[in-house]
């Protein structure tokens, strides 16, 4: 990070999934908004209070168990408001009363420290991306040179191909890719080697992509996940 940035961006891998759990810390107020809080909840909170912050926001990529296990340990300690898409507290079953619902392309202010959101289904019918200056957290959506499932229920491969395909459109090379889990040789990468070494990036229809994500992947590729040149996908 560079030290003009008016924010640091925290990781921690915790529980038996290799989850990535985010702190974007405000430098300016000493804001926290922690983005996926799961199972170990007394090493989140140890992090906020070793760089003095408070948690004032938890954001949701999606609902599932091994992104939101800690929610209720977090609001024990801090009064924070919590944030996901409408179209995923329609999904959660379980939603907690009272989020803050956003429709993709809103900004959450964190302090001096604006956090755009991005509505990117496909994984869940409401899954997000949290863009923080050049960083984006993808949640379960977009994973080093891999991406979330599909088959789980309210996962569409249709709905991963148009997201994923939007995202590269859209993203500035550079982008530095934040995921959920730790399923790859590194932890981050840009969104250039993405577009390169991402087999799920790779394809130019839905029908491919979708035989790729659902009948062939799993199979035949396993993490941790290296870089796949185009052309090459099936042979992994």
């Amino acid at each position: 990070m560079s030290s003009d940035q008016p924010f640091t961006i925290h990781t921690l891998e915790l529980g038996p999934m290799e989850n990535f759990v985010y702190l974007v810390h405000d430098h300016a107020t000493d804001r926290a908004a922690v983005v996926d809080p799961a199972w170990d909840v007394p090493a989140i909170l140890a992090l906020a209070d070793k760089q003095g912050m408070k948690i004032t926001d938890i954001l949701l990529t999606h609902s599932h168990h091994d992104h939101i296990n800690g929610i209720s340990d977090v609001l024990d300690r801090y009064d924070a408001q919590l944030h996901l898409m409408k179209a995923e507290a329609q999904f959660w079953e379980g939603c907690i009363d009272m989020p803050t619902q956003h429709h993709g392309g809103d900004t959450i202010a964190l302090g001096d420290t604006p956090i755009k959101t991005l509505l990117t289904p496909g994984h869940t019918p409401g899954s997000a991306c949290y863009h923080v200056g050049n960083d984006l957290i993808t949640g379960d959506t977009l994973f080093v040179f891999g991406c979330g499932r599909c088959d789980l229920r309210g996962g569409d491969p249709e709905q991963m191909y148009a997201t994923l395909n939007t995202m590269a459109e859209r993203l500035p090379p550079g982008t530095l890719i934040r995921p959920g889990h730790n399923y790859a040789e590194k932890t981050t990468a840009s969104m250039q080697e993405q577009l390169e070494g991402n087999p799920f990036m790779h394809f130019d229809n839905s029908d491919d992509f979708s035989h790729y994500r659902m009948h062939y992947h799993d199979g035949h590729r396993h993490s941790p996940y290296g870089p796949v040149r185009k052309g090459e996908e099936m042979k992994s």
